[in-house]
């Protein structure tokens, strides 16, 4: 199994200085935050790690960011200090913490239930609009994206009576125990931290290159797989990794002549446009599946079937539950939040606000990296922009590991936030709202500015 590395120094960057600043960033970043110091003690007695979710112990800041009210683009920690927030809880919060017309959705909605288990006229206009939106005419409801993967997995292998699925290398679909593989030499493997407990990817699960039409052809010649499940534009891993011209053309040919299912993850890149990259592409999947910031911060996700999967899954679903479903999905309280995110939100002159401050974004950090003559590249999707330690695009994720620049990403992310600025806390990405300001993404790109300058010794053009 091939290694993250961590810590490895990125081309162009003086290892020394990495080193000198981000021991300055941490302390200065444990000194301003006692509060949130004391809270981490408190929560190391009940809670795995000492934070509510096992990954905030995997972030860049020594302390946690302990965040007491986050309101527009911005968050506000117990210390008392004020962040533009980029990275909007992973694409959860994409609208924003406070859009006013999801709040005035969810508070008229309280006031008349918030689960019921029956049926609403909003459940009937989400998915009018999620269908003249994405195509797929038939859809459900999830109160995740994990879970609408997971359902959308298991109507693939009901509808064709097969048990295996293809997925690309490093690709995220959340927290689905067949996904939790990665490709290498010796095939493929569970991803580092996970056991085979409980299913062996080994023989669950087929992993090949985004981009890699040969051995996407080869794995699915044998006829066993049930569905391949793949974002249209890959986007973990510190990269925007697009689709190579004819890519998805090919796709959709080899999994219609092998009789496999194609499913399409939106969830990461609904920042492509109002309808994701379904509509910006033209894709035709068999499903599709998002979630995160489909209700605007309530918890919920979605699936869209074609007729033919419709069919399969009404019989599969005749009497039971099938396996599918959840007490808390489709919630009317979910619902209207994504009545008003579909029909207020994601509108075109949200994501023009959005595109324009994303290239105002992406050309302030491709001019310093120009500046300074760093191999390293930009990429952008609409909304969300990040940059990778590589001289061009990566054609697959694959060529992001062994990974390079865990602790140049630290430091950053540490630089940053001490100087009010938070990026995504995992991949440094950024990702832009409707209640983002323009000030904020200048005042980004002079930082980054000031940040790589250090960081080089000033060696820029």
């Amino acid at each position: 199994m091939t290694s993250d590395q961590p810590n490895a120094v990125p081309p162009g960057i003086d290892p020394d200085r990495l080193a000198r600043l981000l021991d300055r960033e941490r302390l200065t970043w444990i000194e301003a935050h006692p509060k949130a110091a004391a809270l981490r003690e408190r929560a190391r007695r009940s809670q795995l790690h000492g934070t509510p979710q096992h990954w905030i112990n995997q972030f860049p800041p020594p302390v946690p960011l302990t965040v007491e009210r986050a309101a527009g683009a911005r968050l506000y920690d117990t210390d008392g200090h004020e962040y533009v927030d980029f990275g909007l809880a992973g694409t959860a919060a994409l609208w924003g913490h406070d859009h006013p017309a999801i709040v005035a959705a969810i508070r008229d909605q309280v006031g008349k239930g918030s689960v019921t288990l029956w049926s609403h006229e909003d459940h009937v206009w989400v998915t009018e609009e999620l269908h003249r939106r994405f195509g797929p005419p038939f859809w459900g409801f999830t109160v995740s994206a994990s879970d609408a993967n997971r359902f959308a997995l298991l109507l693939a292998k009901m509808a064709t009576g097969r048990q295996k699925i293809l997925m690309f290398n490093r690709a995220y679909h959340g927290s689905l125990e067949q996904t939790a593989a990665v490709l290498t030499p010796d095939g493929v493997v569970p991803q580092p931290g996970v056991e085979l407990n409980g299913v062996d990817v080994r023989e669950t699960t087929k992993i090949v290159e985004f981009n890699d039409l040969d051995a996407l052809e080869k794995a699915l010649a044998p006829g066993d797989v049930a569905a391949v499940l793949a974002e249209p534009v890959m986007t973990n891993g510190g990269a925007v990794i697009r689709p190579e011209p004819g890519f998805h053309a090919a796709l959709r040919d080899v999994t219609r002549r092998t009789g496999t299912l194609l499913i399409i993850d939106e969830t990461q890149t609904i920042p492509a446009g109002p309808g994701g990259c379904t509509r910006e592409f033209g894709l035709n999947p068999d499903l599709i599946t998002m979630g995160k910031c489909i209700a605007g911060g309530v918890p919920a996700g979605v699936y869209g079937m074609s007729a033919e999967v419709a069919a399969a899954a009404s019989a599969y679903t005749k009497s039971g539950d099938g396996g599918l479903g959840s007490t808390m999905a489709s919630g009317p309280l979910a619902v209207r939040a994504m009545r008003a995110v579909l029909g207020e939100v994601m509108t075109e002159e949200t994501y023009a606000h959005m595109d324009r401050l994303a290239d105002r974004y992406e050309r302030d950090v491709s001019a310093v990296i120009a500046r300074h003559d760093l191999p390293w590249h930009v990429g952008r999707l609409g909304g969300r922009v990040s940059f990778a330690f590589t001289p061009d695009p990566p054609r697959d994720a694959g060529e992001l590991y062994p990974r390079v620049g865990g602790s140049m990403r630290d430091a950053l992310w540490l630089y940053m936030a001490n100087r009010g600025i938070v990026l995504n806390a995992m991949s440094g990405a950024a990702l832009m709202s409707p209640l983002t300001a323009e000030a904020d993404v200048e005042r980004h790109g002079a930082l980054f500015a000031d940040a790589i300058n250090e960081l080089t010794g000033g060696k820029g053009r």
